[in-house]
């Protein structure tokens, strides 16, 4: 089940592989709970094994604890998954209808563990179809939508053919069916020439290539410096014309911007007149502590300021210190912690349009990209996935801020420290990039935005109703008789 999640990105393994899961539970029912954690570990071990990266960039202090992060994650996740598949062994039914069942109990508890102790829904099932055109689903249906008819069309196939029924056949042929026709639909949207944006801004994203052991070193952090600058201040492009603004990622900078006033100055000469945007800590208050912010500087001075809201359990805070302090257990980042901002918003920079800021791991919450009072034009993301390692992690990171776009149906711009920062069309589409460990730039003119797809009017209630119905109330014993 890895296999179909980025980097390889092949979703035809779930083909082969749901099915077995539903041939495990039909082996014992009676332990379907120890089942679904099995496959759930199984699948989350190997799909975010790259968090242990994290635990080697200050080694001396953390080695020890990767081993415990690289299972004990997994493991409580494997907690959901085993609570979905008890539950649905409760109305294990006929050989496909349970496949329906399974699948509407598994997308509801993965909407769960986007939810739960500030949630995290990495690794949903819908990002197996990132490189298809099956992913533009997620402007109709939304991530969890997408889960669900992931989950029940790669197990009714093999499930169904192998009931003796003419009702197996039929449920593999309609699962089939519903496949190819998201395909060809999803197709035809590709298909859709891209609304033009003559008007549009050009956009210059910097990327230092600051390794994560070395961004604060103090030989270092100057050298990066000097890249984000001399980067910034590099001649127009010649198709283009200059940047009318220049972004660096997040915590681009080793110092605090708005205690370092000549620091300021720097950087609006490199940006040559236009905005620059960029993620760097805030201290809130004098001898307060920090947040993580993305800031709009604009003729020398913060004219505007985003404060991450979404922090990262273990890297920006400790949860629980009460229980996990004693242990030994500490934050990756140093310091005293970060103060959470108030939730999602939408700034506006001199020359642009209003953009949603989002902060590294804010992307991966569907539901909270964009504010409920205001539509943005484009998201805006600055990251660190230096922090990520070089395969796996950043490739995934990627992948969630693809499928945001074509959920809001808004281009996404993507600023990272180590790579991949990323021009993202409205429909998920790559149309510039800038690889993993390199430092360079890239300009552009920015994509326009579409309508607000379904998906932005509706919501997750659709998908969450049906995974409801699939699972609570499954197809009646009249129709399972066909069989």
């Amino acid at each position: 089940m890895t296999a179909a999640q980025p980097p390889l990105s092949q979703p035809w393994v779930l083909f082969a592989a749901l099915p077995l899961v539903v041939w495990l539970v039909d082996a014992a029912p009676g332990h379907a709970f120890l089942t679904g954690w099995a496959v759930a570990f199984g699948y989350f071990t190997t799909g975010l094994y790259w968090i242990g990266h994290a635990f080697l960039v200050d080694a001396a202090r953390f080695a020890w604890m990767m081993p415990f992060a690289v299972t004990i994650l997994p493991a409580f996740l494997g907690l959901f998954w085993g609570a979905a598949f008890w539950a649905a062994a409760r109305r294990w039914t006929s050989p496909w209808t349970r496949v329906l069942v399974l699948a509407g109990w598994l997308t509801l508890i993965e909407y769960a563990r986007a939810k739960v102790l500030t949630g995290f829904p990495w690794a949903l099932p819908a990002y197996a179809w990132t490189e298809t055109p099956v992913a533009q689903a997620l402007a109709w249906i939304g991530p969890f939508g997408l889960t669900l008819a992931t989950l029940a069309l790669a197990a009714l196939p093999a499930i169904g053919l192998a009931g003796r029924g003419v009702g197996g056949r039929i449920a593999a042929a309609v699962a089939l069916s519903l496949l190819a026709g998201l395909w060809l639909a999803g197709a035809e949207r590709l298909a859709k020439p891209p609304p033009a944006a003559p008007d549009a801004p050009v956009l210059r994203v910097v990327q230092p290539n600051a390794t994560q052991k070395l961004k604060w070193h103090p030989d270092w952090a100057p050298v990066f410096y000097r890249r984000l600058l001399d980067e910034s201040a590099a001649p127009a492009s010649p198709s283009l014309g200059p940047p009318d603004a220049v972004i660096w990622p997040e915590t681009a900078v080793p110092f605090l911007p708005a205690e370092a006033p000549e620091r300021l100055a720097e950087i609006a000469a490199a940006g040559q007149g236009a905005p620059v945007i960029l993620g760097a800590l805030h201290r809130q208050a004098p001898g307060g502590r920090l947040s993580n912010s993305l800031m709009v500087l604009a003729d020398g001075a913060i004219s505007a300021r985003y404060d991450k809201h979404h922090l990262v359990p273990f890297g920006e805070y400790l949860p629980y210190p009460w229980l996990f302090a004693p242990l030994g257990f500490e934050k990756l980042v140093p310091g005293a912690g970060f103060d959470p901002g108030p939730g999602p918003r939408v700034l506006e920079a001199p020359g642009l349009p209003p953009f949603s800021a989002l902060v590294c791991y804010e992307m991966i919450f569907p539901d909270e990209v964009v504010p409920d009072s205001a539509r943005p034009a484009w998201l805006l993301q600055v990251t660190n996935d230096a922090w990520f390692g070089a395969w796996g992690g950043p490739q995934q990171h990627l992948a969630q801020a693809r499928a945001r776009a074509i959920e809001q149906g808004l281009p996404v711009v993507r600023a990272a420290n180590t790579g991949v920062s990323a021009h993202i069309d409205a429909h998920g589409r790559l149309l510039q990039t800038l690889g993993l460990d390199r430092h360079g730039r890239l300009d552009f003119r920015l994509a326009a935005p579409l309508p607000p797809t379904p998906y932005v009017r509706m919501g997750d209630w659709p998908a969450l109703v049906l995974a409801l119905v699939l699972g609570v109330f499954p197809l009646s014993r009249r129709i399972v008789t066909v069989e």
